[in-house]
């Protein structure tokens, strides 16, 4: 016997979720962040730049962890395209992008923490799609921002709610100052302070783990220190290269005189495994004969060994998956031979990761 049809009860189905850092090497932090000066000096650099933990410009490993860039509705703070058409510019091009991806709608404006900004602008971190495999992990998002004024630490607040909101992007998280998930404010005032991690701006930016994204609401970046900002130096020329991917850029990096020191970035991928377990039962009066040429004399078609004709026996190797047209699915190897003989069954619990 070669083919055996499994029975349903063979097959089981399990999923798990897996957990691990999202930068290079599986680790969770980022402490080292470089750019490329091949690519700041090149057109791409206009509407993002690359990040990595070592400098690609000496090293031969580095991959890229995220990439960051700057979004103004009005097309502001980067050189137009055609002096004579306002507004057309790299930055009104990635806030174009990104409010297809987030929002859904082109006429829609973005809101952090139910306050809509005058100023439609923001700075994107984008996770490198390998990184974080199928999300970001909730509550494990770290950032330290810092520049010459001051620096904040800002998490997804992902553990102070009880409803999780969906958007085009999945889920919708705000970023919040604290730790870890959780916010850390103070009851407001009418004038400034912080409440549930928030500032008089709104929320500090928007969290979408399915995307492997974060939104950085850029006028709360811009107060003052005492109103829950780090006095972010953002340009907004109408046709003039402010660079501010590199402002954003330096601000998560630690540049900032404050920050020096500081820069920490805390992120976990999370992954959901989907597993097939089939249950392969060799009885006791089964696959005890191999079909190998060895076994059979090829002149006369008998059986070689005379032993292997009353008490025979084999070895399992391997097990191989076919569909109905018998054409071959997968193969699982044993680790070791599974000796194989009329006083044995064998049970081999096949597993496929998906």
């Amino acid at each position: 016997m070669s083919f055996k049809r499994l029975d349903p009860e063979d097959f089981l189905i399990s999923a798990d979720s897996i957990t691990a850092g999202a930068w290079s090497g599986n680790s969770p932090s980022i402490t080292t962040f470089f750019t490329s000066s091949v690519q700041e000096a090149g057109s791409s650099g206009d509407y993002y730049l690359n990040v990595y933990s070592e400098d690609p410009d000496t090293s031969n490993t580095a991959s890229v962890e995220f990439a960051v860039a700057f979004g103004d509705s009005a097309g502001s703070g980067s050189i137009l395209y055609d002096p004579g058409q306002n507004g057309k510019s790299p930055s009104s091009t990635v806030f174009g992008q990104f409010q297809n991806i987030v929002l859904g709608d082109e006429n829609n404006n973005f809101i952090f923490g139910g306050v809509t900004p005058v100023t439609q602008s923001f700075f994107a971190l984008s996770v490198e799609r390998s990184k974080y495999k199928g999300s970001i992990f909730p509550g494990t998002m770290n950032l330290v921002l810092s520049s010459s004024a001051g620096f904040i630490n800002l998490t997804d607040n992902s553990r102070d709610v009880s409803t999780t909101v969906f958007n085009e992007a999945g889920r919708v998280f705000q970023l919040v100052s604290g730790s870890n998930g959780n916010a850390i404010g103070e009851a407001p005032t009418p004038s400034n302070a912080i409440a549930n991690g928030m500032t008089v701006s709104g929320s500090y930016g928007l969290f979408l783990p399915d995307i492997g994204c974060l939104i950085l609401n850029s006028p709360a970046l811009e107060l003052s220190e005492v109103n829950g900002g780090i006095a972010l130096d953002v340009g907004y020329q109408t046709n003039g290269d402010d660079d501010n991917n590199r402002a954003i850029f330096e601000a998560v990096s630690g540049s900032g005189t404050i920050g020096n020191g500081k820069a920490n970035f805390l992120l976990n991928s999370q992954e959901n495994i989907t597993s097939d377990f089939l249950f392969i039962r060799a009885r006791n009066s089964e696959y005890n004969y191999s079909e190998n040429p060895s076994f059979i004399s090829g002149s006369t078609g008998e059986v070689l060994y005379t032993n292997f004709i009353n008490a025979p026996q084999t070895f399992i190797t391997s097990v191989g998956l076919y569909n109905d047209a018998n054409e071959l699915l997968a193969v699982a190897k044993l680790s070791k031979p599974l000796k194989k003989d009329f006083t044995k069954e064998a049970l081999v619990r096949v597993k496929l990761d998906f």
